[in-house]
């Protein structure tokens, strides 16, 4: 391994209205102790006090965009697009890094993957632990371990920049499922760095919309899978699903 391999990262904050979190999400982008980080943040245009916040780091963030945008992920495209690194990584307000040291040892596990992969811890509204996902990290991952579910979260996954397309804005709510898998199916070397890399704020619009995701999700999954193979598989994920709550509830009792 090359010690001095250093490659640029682009990190990309999207936010709107968020005054409460996004001077931690900052704060925790702009703590590590890696070094090579260009940092985006792409605002809709805020009116609580967010772009105060953002602008009191601003000689900090590489970039900062503050206009009107078309929902979450035409910001995150226009960010995207924005972004000079090697690889890139979505780090929304209200999200977080796991440790100061995270980026710096995402990449010290391994020269020149295409994608680097970790585990999200959940976090509440007041920072406390949730615990893992639900859906666990896979020891590998390929571009059909999608097939049960968004096993990698978008703050854990980072991509290299000449393999990440724009998101579909066709999908409103799911379009970062869509975006991995495509990154994945050009992805040659996928490393699993084995190590909590984020922390993920429960929540958010595909909470809210459940069944507008879900329905999203299953287009999504047909696509790549097939359409029989992505009803069998939803059987397993519900089934699973209600294992899940049926065991949590048991050790709550």
């Amino acid at each position: 391994m090359k010690r001095d391999w250093l490659p640029k990262l682009s990190v990309i904050t999207i936010v709107y209205n968020n005054v409460r979190d996004i001077e931690r999400t900052m704060l925790s982008v702009l703590n590590q102790t890696y070094a090579n980080i260009e940092y985006i943040v792409v605002d809709g245009q805020s009116t609580d006090g967010t772009l105060d916040v953002i602008k009191r780091y601003g000689n900090s963030v590489a970039k900062l965009v503050s206009e009107k945008d078309e929902g979450i992920y035409d910001a995150m495209n226009k960010g995207l697009a924005g972004a000079t690194g090697d690889y890139v990584l979505f780090m929304n307000s209200g999200d977080e890094f796991y440790a100061p040291d995270t980026v710096a040892s995402v990449f010290a596990a391994g020269n020149d993957a295409d994608i680097y992969y970790g585990e999200t811890e959940m976090i509440n509204n007041e920072g406390q632990s949730l615990g893992q996902r639900r859906h666990k990290a896979p020891k590998q991952f390929t571009w059909r371990g999608f097939k049960y579910g968004m096993s990698i979260s978008h703050q854990a996954i980072y991509v290299r920049r000449s393999i990440a397309e724009p998101f579909d804005r066709r999908y409103q709510l799911s379009a970062d499922i869509d975006w991995i898998i495509r990154a994945a199916k050009k992805a040659k070397r996928i490393v699993n760095v084995n190590q909590y890399v984020a922390k993920y704020l429960v929540g958010g619009m595909s909470k809210t919309k459940h069944r507008q995701s879900l329905m999203e999700r299953f287009d999504i999954m047909k696509r790549y899978y097939g359409l029989v193979p992505t009803v069998f598989n939803h059987a397993v994920i519900a089934s699973n699903l209600g294992w899940y709550w049926l065991r949590n509830r048991r050790t709550n009792d």
